[in-house]
């Protein structure tokens, strides 16, 4: 037997005296399960681990840790930046097991869960008892709140109610050698560092997460979602500036255009009129009195900037039609091509106009249909590139076009990433927006975390040297290569 085979021998022995036999998956054809997320990077791990517990997370990653195996979290597999592929000679380390909901505290409006716990799972549990968990990815019916934490996931609602970041209170966290810490409190108002937010958002890179706890909110009063039918996206994108002008912030503001419209309503009928150019969907909530006093002002918005119609769903089945429109466009797009890449930037609401001819332009140059469907209110776009990766060429085209197109979002003031993470999709454009000192003081306090680098390496970060790691800090190639 060759030594690194022996050397993974071993190890997935060790592995299973920790879990049992059955929540260790080494099998090559096994574990092609987990060779994806939802982007379009790829890479088998050599083990696929589910821990049951906090303390068998905390012993795998002592075990990885000592014998220099690096490691990835692993949720529903939903990212779109690469976040949960495997590093090459790697373990992921998946959580499907811890998937309860262990306490919802109804005085303090607080639920206790496990990162394996679905986001709509969630929700629908604290709607029973009168509140709701606000974050709402347009994958909320599958990703998992580990998965949402490590990318600082947002959706359609974070307009109003803000992204993870701003409803987790504190988090149980195994760090790279296997020790467990806390970080928040019980309240948003604790002393010390704000650890619990540095931590949101590292992709992975500074530990696990395996008990979370987040707030809930009280059930609105009344809610109404508004239809907004414009000839084109750009008298759609007026609307948006109308409204925000207003000082009026709705609790969500999505634009779909023409092409995602086709898409949706020839896999379902979600209200949305074909011969459209753009749809606005537009979401109230909050007391009766508020919303009746500024629903006359959205709407007068939307018809003063163009608008052929605009439809009002207060019946609860009317507007879960129209949001499951929204929900499942990506999904819809394979009834166009078979995959898409999705562009995740962010330019101010301003720029929106400017970007989508951007985005008309790369079209035809690069010959690739692509739809978009967006968080409008806050200028976080989402261009879906639709493709045939069998094409010859085709690919190389998508990554040109996706360039140019974030290029165009640093250069205007934006930013690379909304809400699903930059991974190692994104990573070569990092100084696009950062430079070296930035991202040095990045890689420092990621190294204060986990200063062997041993979680998710190879994700964020330009290729390149590693400024502050030591050599015995180095990141071990893994089981084998």
């Amino acid at each position: 037997m060759k030594l690194e085979n022996l050397k993974k021998h071993r190890f997935i022995e060790r592995l299973e005296s920790i879990l049992g036999q059955e929540n260790v998956i080494s099998h090559p054809d096994d574990l092609l399960v987990y060779e994806y997320d939802g982007s379009v990077d790829q890479s088998i791990p050599e083990v696929v681990v589910l821990p049951c517990s906090t303390e068998q997370v905390s012993q795998i990653l002592e075990l990885a840790y000592q014998e220099g195996i690096p490691v990835s979290g692993r949720g529903s597999g939903t990212g779109l930046s690469g976040g949960a592929i495997a590093s090459p000679g790697g373990m992921q380390v998946v959580f499907t097991k811890m998937n309860h909901i262990l306490q919802v505290d109804t005085q303090n409006r607080t639920a206790t869960v496990e990162p394996g716990v679905i986001n709509l799972d969630l929700d629908t549990y604290a709607r029973k008892l009168g509140m709701r968990y606000a974050p709402d990815p347009s994958s909320q019916k599958a990703c998992s709140l580990g998965g949402n934490i490590a990318e600082n996931a947002g959706g359609p609602h974070c307009l109003a109610y803000g992204t993870t970041t701003n409803h987790v209170l504190s988090m149980e966290v195994v760090l790279e050698d296997g020790s467990i810490v806390q970080m928040g409190g019980p309240s948003r108002f604790i002393p010390g560092y704000d650890l619990r937010g540095t931590f949101i958002g590292s992709e992975g890179t500074f530990g696990i997460a395996t008990k979370i706890t987040v707030r809930l909110l009280p059930l609105p009063e009344i809610v109404k979602t508004f239809l907004g039918v414009f000839p084109n996206i750009e008298s759609a994108c007026s609307a948006v500036s109308a409204i925000i002008g207003h000082g009026i912030v709705p609790a969500a503001l999505e634009m779909i255009d023409s092409t995602t419209i086709k898409a949706v309503q020839s896999v379902m009928d979600a209200g949305y009129p074909e011969g459209a150019g753009a749809v606005l969907l537009v979401e109230l909530e909050g007391l009766v009195e508020e919303v009746e006093e500024i629903e006359t002002e959205v709407q007068a918005s939307l018809w003063e900037t163009g608008a052929v119609d605009v439809k009002i769903a207060e019946d609860p089945e009317d507007r879960e039609k129209l949001w499951s429109g929204r929900k499942t466009a990506f999904g819809s797009f394979g009834a166009i091509a078979p995959n898409y890449y999705l562009v995740d930037g962010v330019v101010p609401r301003t720029k929106l106009v400017e970007v989508l001819r951007l985005v008309g332009d790369l079209s035809q140059r690069y010959g690739i249909v692509i739809a978009n469907v967006f968080h409008a209110g806050d200028g976080n776009l989402h261009p879906c590139m639709l493709f045939d990766e069998r094409e010859p060429g085709i690919s190389d085209k998508v990554m040109a076009a996706a360039s140019e197109l974030m290029e165009y979002c640093a250069a205007v003031g934006g930013t690379l990433s909304g809400e699903h993470g930059i991974g190692l999709e994104k990573k070569e454009f990092m100084p696009l927006v950062f430079n070296p000192d930035d991202m040095n003081a990045m890689k420092q306090a990621r190294n204060a975390f986990a200063p062997k680098n041993n979680l998710n390496p190879g994700k964020i970060f330009p290729d390149g040297s590693e400024p502050y790691l030591s050599p015995q800090k180095e990141t071990s190639p893994g089981l084998y290569i």
